[in-house]
């Protein structure tokens, strides 16, 4: 990739970002508030906080079957 290819990627991401939080989870979480209400930021945390690699969820905040589900979801 030349230099300049590289700056126009730099600049397309910051002007449109393509991290998960702006692919999935800000859609997401927009989708929820059109729906229930509430507060966005509760919602993005929520998700955030879901979505892990490894079994750091916090203890007792979802069941096993949350557990399976999230893990089953997010496999590739």
């Amino acid at each position: 990739m030349s230099y300049v290819e590289f700056c126009d990627w730099v600049a397309f991401y910051v002007a449109h970002p393509f991290d998960d939080e702006h692919r999935y989870h800000r859609p997401a979480a927009l989708i929820a508030q059109s729906l229930a209400g509430g507060e966005m930021n509760e919602k993005l945390r929520w998700l955030k906080g879901a979505i892990v690699d490894d079994d750091s969820m916090i203890d007792g905040e979802f069941s096993e079957a949350d557990r399976r589900t999230i893990a089953a979801l997010s496999a590739p």
